[in-house]
């Protein structure tokens, strides 16, 4: 095992921490799954998914729901937005500032005391445009 960060990580978990820290993209269990393979041609999906979680949840990936069953993982680990296209599906990273006033009245329609506000613009990106 190596350690990274202070955790011990099992080889499993580097090729999937590999995976998504080289990847240009978000990517799907799926997708992560089919890229470990090539690195380790063991490991099966349930711990590849198992890693996920794990690496989440110790904060060395980030994950995007859309939806109950719907995860993109990303290696970015800083608060960004997204804008995915509802024809192709192409999610791409918005680096962008929201302003005190949107939170503000976010919270106020929600009820909610806000910790943190995530934008997502849906649409037809570029490439979809043209065709």
């Amino acid at each position: 095992m190596k350690e990274i960060d202070g955790l011990e990580l099992t080889k499993q978990r580097r090729s999937v921490l590999r995976v998504i820290r080289e990847s240009e993209r978000h990517l799907t269990a799926n997708e992560v799954f089919d890229d470990a393979r090539r690195l380790l041609p063991g490991i099966s999906f349930a711990t590849v998914y198992n890693s996920l979680r794990y690496l989440t949840n110790e904060g060395l990936i980030g994950e995007i729901r859309f939806g109950k069953d719907a995860n993109l993982y990303d290696r970015k680990l800083t608060p960004h937005d997204h804008a995915i296209c509802t024809k192709c599906g192409e999610l791409v990273d918005i680096e962008m500032e929201h302003p005190q006033e949107l939170i503000n009245r976010a919270a106020k329609i929600s009820k909610f005391k806000p910790e943190s506000l995530e934008f997502t613009l849906r649409g037809i990106c570029s490439k979809c445009a043209e065709d």
